[in-house]
């Protein structure tokens, strides 16, 4: 069964007429949040509740002409696809081969490399302010089986980077100013700052070791990874799930799907396609958000566990190869799966149907439009938009939760044999980096005050204290009150 969340046809909540009415009164309500909050009422099924099993897939061809995989021709007609989000692509194998590239060090510094002063940090840099007119031809990282049908960064996108994609670089749209409003680290911090902060925390810890000075863990004992820190954090795991979100979520809901700006996201134009392209703004607009939540273009057929698996499925097509831009699940979409695939949980959840269908079902009724939209038709997208946002935040949210309870398992484990701070470091920057992105959506259901609350439960890193468990289990509650998680879901993701 698949949740239809059409605003023509929903059924058993309000009368088709009363609900278009409903939205046009919300929508020129001030209150951005209360009216995406009843949205959303609307739209979903409450968190937690049982919903069909998804192990076939999630999507079938609709006779309402929506398709079961994220195909839609141009109003060209010229038979092209017009769906285009390469460059969304593009950073989610710069996050990854970024991922890569500091998982090695240890390995090359063992095998002999010194690095300079400030040569880690470079090599980092290469990732985040990528330079498409010097690396172009050099091959990424990403590796596949069957092979990568793009071979080099040039064959995927040009002129991408992460750092101008950053939450606070790209200011147009944010709902809030990140050079001032950035939460849940030190005061004054940015989320540039954070992230270089990082790239210079490693580059220091790389000449120590290459000089035999290495940190230890609580025991004294050397620890087991150069961006590992004394005091429980795993830099590879903090930079890229911070990445995922300060990049990928804060772009996707913040901006391409946000509707408060004339000209940008939702209210982009829509009459005539972009010159030299073949699609118009807002079909844009919507596709890169698809792209940045990091779904396959026929994600609705996978199973969990295919979405799970390394986000590459076996079958492929007649090439023979993978297709980075239309073949791989990245990100927060592979998350999703993994949460949904929880067998222990009370009440089952289906993230990834919930953000497929939304996303499917929005960019089919863009492409049912010939025109730009009316504000009662932006209200009528804006459905499909929460249902994709929440979904997507939900996503993040338990599976910060999941760390949380990996991480309290470490603190129970402590001054045992069972106990590893490789693990209680990973378990808690895994579980502060997506903690860390849930600011980055205007829409959130968790409140401000909340959100300090949680990372001042969090810290900065980790303790094996009492007190700290403690602060763990509020957290865990926190959050499964602000997203309507099921408690016997929380204690078991």
């Amino acid at each position: 069964m698949t949740v239809r969340i059409d605003p023509a046809q929903i059924v058993g909540y309000v009368p088709v007429l009363k609900l278009r009415t409903i939205l046009i009164i919300i929508w020129n309500r001030p209150m951005r949040l209360e009216r995406s909050l009843l949205l959303l009422a609307l739209a979903l099924p409450l968190a937690g509740c049982p919903v069909a099993d998804d192990d076939d897939s999630v999507a079938n061809d609709d006779d309402d002409g929506v398709p079961s995989t994220y195909s839609f021709p141009s109003r060209l007609g010229d038979g092209s696809d017009s769906v285009s989000h390469s460059g969304q692509t593009f950073r989610h194998v710069l996050i990854a081969d970024m991922k890569s590239r500091i998982g090695g060090m240890t390995d090359r510094i063992d095998a002999g490399w010194f690095p300079s002063e400030g040569e880690v940090t470079a090599e980092l840099d290469f990732y985040f302010s990528f330079d498409g007119d010097s690396s172009s031809d050099i091959p990424h990282g990403v590796v596949t089986d069957p092979a990568p049908l793009q071979v080099t960064y040039g064959d995927i996108a040009s002129g991408k980077d992460l750092v101008g994609k950053l939450a606070g670089n790209d200011a147009t749209g944010q709902h809030v100013d990140w050079s001032t409003e950035f939460k849940g680290w030190t005061p004054g911090a940015t989320p540039e700052s954070l992230v270089r902060g990082w790239f210079d925390r490693i580059d220091e810890q790389a000449i120590d070791w290459s000089n035999g000075t290495y940190p230890t863990d609580l025991a004294g004992a050397p620890l087991g990874a150069v961006f590992i820190t004394e005091e429980g954090t795993d830099l590879q795991q903090l930079l890229q799930k911070f990445l995922l979100g300060a990049v990928a979520f804060s772009q996707g809901a913040d901006d391409y799907l946000d509707d408060d700006i004339d000209g940008k996201g939702l209210r982009s134009n829509h009459d005539a396609v972009e010159d030299g392209k073949n699609y118009t703004a807002l079909e844009h607009a919507w596709d890169e958000a698809f792209g940045y939540f990091g779904m396959s273009r026929d994600y609705g057929l996978w199973t969990d566990d295919e979405i799970a698996n390394e986000g590459v499925r076996d079958s492929v097509n007649a090439d023979g190869a993978i297709d980075l831009l239309s073949e791989v699940t990245w990100g927060h979409a592979q998350n999703a799966a993994k949460r949904d695939r929880c067998a222990d949980c009370a009440a089952p959840t289906d993230f990834t149907r919930q953000a497929w269908d939304a996303f499917v079902h929005g960019r089919a009724y863009i492409a049912s439009k010939d025109a730009s939209l009316t504000d009662a038709e932006i209200a009528e997208l804006v459905v499909f938009r929460d249902a994709a946002v929440a979904a997507w935040e939900k996503a993040i949210a338990a599976t910060a939760v999941h760390y949380i309870n990996d991480l309290t398992a470490d603190v129970d484990a402590f001054d045992t044999a069972e106990f590893s701070f490789a693990d209680y470091a990973k378990h808690f920057s895994e579980l502060k980096g997506f903690a860390l992105s849930l600011q980055f959506n205007g829409l959130s259901p968790l409140s401000d005050a909340d959100f300090v609350e949680l990372h001042e439960l969090l810290g900065n890193a980790p303790d094996t204290t009492a007190d700290y468990r403690a602060d763990l289990v509020a957290a865990r509650t926190l959050i499964g009150a602000a997203y309507g998680f099921e408690d016997g879901n929380v204690v078991v993701w």
